[in-house]
């Protein structure tokens, strides 16, 4: 079965109480009785619907008091607030320590006033986003939320325990997590030397015949997903395989699989999802001799973060991890590319501070552009991929002229394309390791586009190691489809990844 990877989750809209929403929404602010304030789930994620539908995505800094508190009373009344005058330092000197402690010692003041009983740092303090200025803290009144909205230096205060798909969980995909292998149609594959699978979609790309240049031999990615199979050897002790040599993987864990917000013990770096493996092999499995699908840069160094739980990134937990991974890679000046084929409708103030700030240390980073059902397709691009840091990648069918796979989103954000569906067949996609050893797998969506994008750029990057990462992108523009005009839905289209290399 295919494996069609779910960065959005699909859910039925409910436009014909939207009105009533709005209405209720409207009473409720000239309402002087907290309790009586307080919107339920389905009024939010309505007032966040009728938001992305009119502007194209939604951040909580634009939204009412009444909202906003609203969503952190529904999610266990934990904010992020991001701090300072821009969103990252390269440390932490002393006037940022003292905004941030200022804002502390305010939040705690204020909520022994109005609780009537003492209240310190230390019991509101959750989590310090150390080297970016955010910080988590839990606060019980509405009134914290409104006198601190409008303090100085204050970037962004965001409901980060809020979960907008959990009051829809009878539209909930699997959230891209698969381990099952598939049956590979032998249509969609060649076998190359010393033995080994290539998927049909590399050829649509020129990737074979840019293997004669490059195979990303000293180029390091860094993923960050669901993590890597422990059962897959061949992206482990077996990473060294036929023509893949002299390379490493590297793989932590930061997510904190649990519930509780207050957990800070993490699970490790092994995949219980499927879909980090996936991404995994589409960049970096070898290019072995058993039989088994190759990777695009089979000779590339491969550091893998277990950052969330599933590709929506919609838990506290995620999102945490997924801003802990981006930090890590982006001190690590080994790194030169990220791949993310996760992301959220909603801007997430946390993430978007560390895709900032791992650009700043000179990361080309790739987002998937968005895959989901037509319920929720409206949307566009999705977060991060909408970010100007990012590059956004989604798929598109084979055959002549370009048609979104059948889960994909498109827009004006995407900056490149891949075919990775056919047209006659929305079950035969991209063609990879499967989880578990000796097994093969399908996979599809804008999440194998953004593995695979990643994958030529290490190519591109091997082939010219002293290359800056705008030099990098400048070629891979003028190496695709479209190039150089741009599409409203498709960017630059598709890299032919031999041209990219030469």
């Amino acid at each position: 079965m295919r494996k069609s990877y779910y960065v959005l989750i699909a859910l039925v809209l409910f436009w014909a109480s939207c009105s009533k929403d709005t209405k209720d929404v409207e009473l409720v602010k000239t309402d002087k009785s907290i309790s009586q304030k307080l919107m339920t789930p389905d009024q939010i994620n309505a007032f966040i619907e009728k938001e992305i539908e009119f502007t194209g995505n939604f951040e909580w800094t634009k939204a009412p008091d009444i909202v906003l508190w609203s969503a952190i009373y529904h999610g266990n009344n934990i904010i992020t607030i991001g701090f300072g005058k821009s969103e990252y330092s390269t440390g932490k000197d002393a006037s940022v320590i003292k905004i941030k402690n200022e804002i502390i010692d305010f939040v705690a003041k204020t909520e022994s006033e109005l609780s009537g009983k003492k209240i310190s740092a230390t019991d509101i303090s959750l989590f310090d986003g150390e080297i970016l200025n955010y910080i988590d803290l839990k606060i019980e009144n509405m009134e914290t939320l409104q006198k601190v909205r409008s303090l100085n230096n204050i970037r962004y205060i965001e409901p980060s325990g809020y979960e907008f798909f959990a009051y829809s969980s009878s539209y909930k995909s699997d959230s891209g997590c698969d381990k099952t292998s598939d049956v590979i149609n032998t249509a969609d594959y060649t076998t190359v030397a010393p033995n080994c699978l290539v998927s049909w979609t590399y050829t649509k790309h020129n990737i074979p015949s840019a293997w004669n240049y490059s195979t990303g031999a000293g180029i390091t990615v860094g993923l960050v997903d669901t993590g890597v199979s422990p059962d897959q050897p061949l992206l482990g002790s077996e990473f060294n395989d036929g023509y893949s040599s002299g390379r490493t993987i590297q793989k932590y864990g930061v997510f904190v699989d649990s519930w509780w917000p207050w957990s800070t013990t993490t699970d490790g770096p092994s995949d219980k999802c499927g879909h980090g493996t996936l991404m995994a092999a589409t960049i970096s499995s070898p290019r072995n001799n058993n039989y088994m699908a190759t990777g695009v840069a089979y000779n590339c160094n491969l550091v893998a973060y277990r950052a969330t739980g599933d590709v929506v990134l919609d838990g506290y937990h995620e999102q945490n991890g997924v801003a802990t991974a981006l930090k890590a890679l982006g001190n690590r000046t080994d790194v030169k590319i990220i791949s993310m084929s996760i992301g959220h409708i909603i801007s997430i103030g946390k993430i978007s501070d560390a895709v900032k700030y791992a650009y700043s240390k000179g990361k080309l980073i790739f987002a998937a552009g968005g895959t989901s059902t037509n319920f929720t397709n409206w949307t566009g691009v999705i977060f991060p991929a909408w970010m100007a840091e990012c590059v956004a990648v989604t798929g598109i069918e084979d055959g002549a002229g370009y048609t979104e796979c059948d889960v994909c989103h498109k827009g004006s954000k995407i900056d490149f394309a891949v075919i990775m569906q056919r047209a006659n067949d929305a079950n035969r996609t991209s063609v990879t390791l499967g989880f578990y050893a000796n097994e093969k797998s399908y996979v599809g969506g804008s999440s194998v586009a953004t593995a695979t994008t990643a994958g030529i750029a290490a190519l591109v990057w091997a082939r010219h190691p002293t290359w800056t990462r705008s030099q990098i992108l400048d070629k891979m523009k003028q190496s695709a489809s479209l190039y150089p005009n741009r599409d409203s839905n498709f960017g630059y289209g598709y890299i032919d990844a031999l041209e990219a290399v030469l």
